[in-house]
């Protein structure tokens, strides 16, 4: 398994995705509804970001927001975006579900096989999960390739000890990717302490609108966006060089 520190970009649009591979990510996980965690990108989306993007793209796969206890016909819309991420011809996608009592859903199993000779990464489901060390044994047996965790914490951080856990645990059989709330100013002390080799981020900086119109009623409607900036891709790149 390769030791050179490894890239993903979370990219909520086609801009995002095009700035992470600018700014030298390796990979991107692409979705929709970034603020709400992400969500499965729609079908426009994922076939021009195929069209367009060079670098790896793994799609996620997470039918709505909210937590990951999902009902059938939540897995049969997850099968069904699987097997159209399988027919763009995308290098991955990104699942994960819960059963009830906070452990891995075994039917993630039909995920995987979904997939195909796609490469499978594991959400941060594992980080809702009751027991971390038997999610991570779980998903491992799933046959996941990389599960994206942020150490049961609200970031990677803050979860640096328990990821460094998860690292040790995991040994050559999966990949442990750190992630949540990763920048610049923090990557070197979450690579030191957690012995990951690959980290994940969103690199979002705030794009005000160019509106010249804004409705003064609709205060609901935030005009403004975020979006993933070259420059801070550059610049997490530069802390993983050195």
């Amino acid at each position: 398994m390769s030791q050179q520190p490894l890239l993903e970009i979370a990219a909520g649009s086609l801009a995002s995705a095009l700035a992470a591979q600018e700014g030298g990510a390796d990979r991107v996980e692409l979705c929709s509804s970034l603020a709400e965690g992400g969500i499965t990108p729609s079908y426009g989306m994922l076939a021009v970001v195929r069209e367009r993007v060079r670098i790896p793209v793994y799609v996620l796969v997470r039918p709505r927001a909210g937590d990951f206890l999902y009902g059938e016909a939540d897995f049969e819309m997850m099968r069904r975006d699987i097997e159209t991420c399988v027919g763009l011809g995308f290098d991955g996608v990104v699942i994960g579900a819960l059963d009830a009592d906070g452990h891995v859903d075994p039917r993630c199993g039909e995920l995987v096989r979904a997939a195909g000779k796609l490469g499978v990464t594991f959400h941060r489901a594992i980080d809702a999960s009751a027991d971390l060390n038997r999610a991570l044994d779980s998903i491992m047996a799933l046959g996941c390739e990389r599960v994206l965790t942020s150490g049961g914490c609200a970031n990677a951080l803050a979860g640096a000890p328990v990821i460094a856990s998860l690292v040790k645990q995991a040994g050559d059989r999966i990949r442990v990717m750190a992630g949540a709330g990763i920048r610049p100013g923090n990557l070197a002390e979450v690579v030191r302490l957690t012995g990951a080799h690959e980290f994940h981020g969103s690199a979002k900086v705030r794009v005000k609108s160019s509106m010249r119109y804004l409705n003064p009623a609709l205060k609901d409607l935030a005009p403004d966006t975020e979006q993933t900036s070259v420059e801070e891709v550059r610049a997490m790149k530069a802390r993983l060089a050195s």
